[in-house]
């Protein structure tokens, strides 16, 4: 599976929902002006990005025969 294309391109979907949900946590935790600015924006990139990583997992799921 790991050779598969289709594979890779979900976990690094993942994977860049993952880094965008800890940015997005770590600016609500520092606070301030910085939070104000960039915690709002972010969380709204993860929405976006975990939707596309769930259209892959389901487009992987799918293609694959879904069992």
């Amino acid at each position: 599976m790991a050779d598969d294309p289709l594979f890779i391109l979900v976990v690094l979907s993942c994977a860049a929902v993952l880094v965008i949900l800890m940015l997005g946590i770590g600016s609500f935790g520092v606070g301030g002006k910085v939070a104000h600015k960039h915690s709002n924006r972010l969380m709204r990139w993860r929405i976006g990005a975990q939707a596309v990583a769930i259209a892959l997992i389901l487009l992987f799921v799918w293609l694959r025969g879904g069992n």
